[in-house]
């Protein structure tokens, strides 16, 4: 049975269906809302009404999904899928008519006949990274991701008319249109500052006290992030693999519905505004054997960083540039990972060294630091799919672990100031500039996916990265009009 490392002590985490059932007598539940993700990472959802919820559905699943009609699912020809509901999720939803209380249950999907599972199921490929964890030889991996978000005040676009493309976000935080009583916020100085300035505060707060109260997701912090116009950040506080993938679904569902109901509009898009930081998720992971985190060791001087720990690192860092394609998934992602906002766009390791891509954090120092020993992987942003973004870290690690990668000597200098020579000496790559481009890493190296990732998912990934990358770049963008309409 899986234990919840968090501050209130290691507490069997599991409700059974039974447990469920009795809530949902108790709260006058009146519909159960059924919500998985699609290959892109985005929540879908079915709500069946109290008298088609039994105790059967945990096991049998409900027939209530047509598998064509989601993106990257099934071909009209085997489109009967079946959703069964984890126990583990279930949640109150803490919005809505009061008329019609509902519950929340997250679901695996399996094909319909008795097919067994679906294998482009992304919450399927994150069980088979717990599994091939564990075959590895450890117990648990903790994961804690950092997901950046904007909240604007409003948000328009055009793009389907030919004769029309642009958009349009307005932030009452904004640096060049703050208005009434509140003070903008400059290009870049979002971190941190105190109301009236940021004027998120409350929203964030509601936010993590729905994700604590309804959700089970416990947050450690919450601020302003570095962007103006409303960028901000909740920290959850670390869990198991998919746990954590089930929070983040969770967490992008709290704060759009909050930011909708307080009549704002909340997105994870990475890069929606110029000049000023975009929205990363830095994701970090440790493994665990028992109660010993095998990251850890005492006696390494630069870190405290174990072997297994640098050959996993070394794992990350040989496959960042395919990771990219699954880890920064959309276009818009590489308009984050330019120089000159803090992105990691080179590949590299350190201690306290956020310019390197993979970040081992050293906060603290001696044996009460073993807990927190881990890896960040600061690449991703938020607009991946949580269940196959950390499946796919993990696997790139457990593959450095397998095949002893050394991951190299650390670079504890400013990656961006390094002349180009210093970067060759110190063996720093670059990670992929487009989307394209990460597709082709991806192409050429995704053996350390296999067991975790079918290879119908692979190709999946690939023809949907495709087929985005490819729409993007048919259409002229605005600011191609300033630069040649007068040629």
């Amino acid at each position: 049975m899986p234990f919840d490392h968090s501050p209130k002590g290691l507490v069997p985490r599991k409700r059974t269906p039974k447990q469920v059932l009795a809530e949902i007598k108790e709260k006058n539940i009146k519909f159960v809302d059924l919500q998985f993700m699609d290959v892109p990472g985005r929540t879908q959802h079915v709500s069946i009404p109290l008298n088609m919820v039994d105790e059967d559905m945990f096991e049998a699943g409900i027939a209530k999904l047509d598998g064509s009609s989601i993106k990257g699912f099934a071909e009209i020809y085997e489109s009967d899928m079946l959703l069964t509901p984890d126990a583990d999720t279930w949640a109150v939803i803490p919005w809505g008519d009061e008329r019609f209380p509902t519950g929340r249950l997250i679901c695996d999907i399996h094909w319909g006949f008795g097919k067994g599972r679906f294998s482009r199921d992304p919450r399927h490929i994150a069980q088979k990274a717990e599994e091939a964890m564990r075959k590895a030889g450890y117990t648990e991996s903790y994961w804690g991701p950092e997901i950046e978000f904007f909240v604007f005040d409003s948000a328009t676009w055009s793009v389907n008319n030919p004769f029309e493309n642009g958009f349009k976000i307005t932030s009452v935080e904004s640096a060049v249109e703050a208005r009434g009583t509140n003070f903008p916020i400059r290009w870049k100085e979002g971190y941190y500052p105190v109301p009236p300035q940021d004027t998120l505060q409350d929203y964030r707060s509601e936010c993590a006290q729905l994700l604590d109260d309804n959700f089970g997701v416990i947050n450690d912090a919450h601020h302003h992030e570095v962007a103006t116009a409303g960028q901000c950040e909740i920290d959850m506080y670390r869990d198991t693999l998919v746990p954590m993938a089930d929070s983040v679904l969770s967490y992008k569902f709290v704060i759009k519905n909050v930011a909708a109901r307080r009549g704002l509009i909340a997105t994870i898009m990475p890069k929606p505004i110029f000049g000023d930081n975009a929205s990363g998720m830095h994701v970090s992971s440790s493994l665990w054997k028992g109660s010993k985190n095998a990251f850890y060791d005492a006696g390494d001087e630069y870190a405290e960083l174990s072997q297994a720990g640098r050959y996993y690192v070394g794992g990350l860092l040989a496959h960042s540039r395919a990771l990219t394609a699954i880890t920064n998934p959309t276009t818009n992602s590489y308009r984050r990972l330019v120089p000159g906002y803090e992105a990691p766009i080179y590949i590299a390791w350190s201690k306290a060294n956020r310019s390197a891509n993979v970040r081992i954090p050293v906060y603290h120092k001696g044996a009460n630091e073993e807990k927190r020993k881990r890896a960040e992987f600061r690449t991703p942003d938020p607009s991946a799919n949580p269940y196959l973004a950390f499946a796919a870290i993990l696997a790139a690690g457990l593959d450095g672990i397998k095949k002893k990668i050394d991951p190299g000597s650390p670079v504890n200098e400013d990656i961006y100031h390094l002349t180009p020579e210093k970067k060759k000496a110190f063996g720093v790559g670059s990670l992929p500039t487009s989307l394209f481009e990460s597709l082709e890493s991806l192409k050429s190296d995704s053996s350390f996916l296999d067991g975790i990732f079918s290879k119908d998912m692979v190709e999946m990934v690939i023809e949907l990265g495709t087929a985005s990358a490819k729409a993007v770049a048919a259409r002229p963008v605005p600011y191609e009009y300033y630069l040649y309409f007068d040629t």
